[in-house]
C-alpha cells in the first residue's frame, strides 16, 4: 500500500480527516516531527547508553578541569 502525508491547515480540517478515515476503517497514526537534527539525537542516545553502562568520569568540583582529567 501507499503512505499518504496529509497536512491540514486547521484543527477543523484535521478533525474532519480523522472522522473520514475512521468511517472508512482506515488505520492512521500521528508522527511527531523532531526539531532536532537526527545526528544530534543519535549522539545523545549513544551518550545515554554509555552512561547506563558506567562509561563516564566524575569531576571533583574542588579541582580544576585539568586536574580532573589527569
Amino acid at each position: 500500500m501507499e503512505t499518504l502525508i496529509v497536512e491540514p491547515k486547521s484543527r477543523k480540517q484535521l478533525n474532519a480527516i480523522k472522522a473520514f478515515l475512521k468511517a472508512l476503517d482506515v488505520s492512521f497514526r500521528k508522527e511527531e516531527e523532531s526539531p532536532y537534527n537526527p545526528e544530534f539525537v543519535a549522539k545523545i542516545k549513544k551518550s545515554e547508553e554509555q552512561f547506563e553502562k558506567g562509561e563516564y568520569i566524575t569531576l571533583d568540583p574542588n579541582k580544576s578541569l585539568w586536574e580532573n582529567i589527569r
